[in-house]
């Protein structure tokens, strides 16, 4: 079982507000569920209003495929038109039971 994981850290600067910011996070997320079929969460600077954290995981069989999954991913956020990807960190490991 091959997991992947992805932290992504984006700045907002248009967002005024919490709710302007929900929206967009919200927007992002669904789009990544739906397109990557993949996990995601907002994991850390919920109260500030300008920069979202968020958590990917997947979980593959192949390393390629997940790696090259979540590369896509980190391709796309970079030309998103509110969200400026700030930093990531992307790692995939092999897991065994």
């Amino acid at each position: 079982m091959i997991v992947g994981s992805l932290r992504l850290r984006l700045l907002l600067r248009e967002a005024r507000s919490l709710k302007d910011k929900r929206q967009v996070v919200k927007s992002i997320k669904d789009r990544l569920r739906q397109a990557f079929n993949v996990s995601v969460a907002e994991i850390d600077s919920q109260e500030n209003r300008q920069v979202a954290v968020l958590g990917v995981a997947l979980v593959g069989g192949d390393v390629a495929h997940v790696q090259h999954t979540l590369q896509q991913i980190v391709e796309g956020l970079r030309r998103h038109p509110i969200a400026e990807l700030v930093d990531h960190e992307l790692d995939v490991s092999r897991s065994f039971s």
